[in-house]
């Protein structure tokens, strides 16, 4: 790679990022609290935690909303389509040639700017998973249908008990968990594989430029 500085993620990108990262690092930890008060458990304490709870999440909520609108607003590796590299041959080709670089079966990963394919069309797995905590998440909070959150997601009593919405918003808690887990391995390992500056770029936005996805 060349040793040009690309400004590839905007501030917008960079800001939701962050702002998800803490979200759900709270979410996990006040939901499995409410799930299992396991210190304490005053009637005052958990109602905090509740509290807390809901906040973060409606926070969660404008960060997903930020980054749908700067899929459309901001520049090119930010943009929807990166979700979806199997709508372009030329994509295809570099998520099969991902794929095999991760399963071992390629010495060199490919060379991207942005998210390289498989990158992308694993964010719009994570994506629709992270709608499903929200749907569950606001569902968990008016389960006898009142109110407007009845009226938008008591639908999902419908599709599942409360006891099966309780335990897929929970188990959708370690899903995302566990993603993050494997993001950070992954970053690290692309930012030692290419050199282009990765882990830093989520904090200053530029990489080192390459070849475009």
């Amino acid at each position: 790679m060349n040793g040009e500085r690309v400004y590839v993620w905007e501030f917008p990108v960079r800001l939701t990022h962050w702002v998800n990262v803490l979200a759900i690092l709270v979410l996990s930890a006040t939901g499995f609290y409410i799930g299992h008060p396991v210190v304490g458990g005053s009637v005052s304490l958990m109602a905090w935690v509740r509290g807390i709870h809901r906040l973060t999440a409606w926070v969660f909520v404008a960060s997903l909303l930020l980054r749908t609108y700067w899929g459309f607003a901001g520049n090119q590796w930010a943009s929807w389509r990166v979700l979806f590299p199997y709508l372009l041959a030329a994509t295809r080709r570099g998520l099969s040639h991902t794929f095999l670089y991760y399963v071992f079966l390629r010495s060199r990963p490919q060379k991207d700017i942005g998210h390289n394919p498989l990158a992308g069309f694993t964010y719009s797995v994570v994506i629709l998973v992270m709608l499903a905590q929200v749907v569950t998440g606001f569902a968990l909070q008016s389960p006898g249908g009142g109110g407007w959150r009845g009226a938008l997601f008591g639908w999902v009593f419908s599709v599942m008990s409360l006891q099966g919405v309780r335990l897929t918003h929970h188990l959708i808690m370690w899903l995302l968990l566990g993603f993050m887990v494997h993001h950070v391995y992954s970053a690290v390992l692309m930012d030692a594989e290419e050199k282009n500056g990765l882990l830093m770029s989520m904090f200053t936005g530029y990489k080192l430029g390459g070849r475009r996805a």
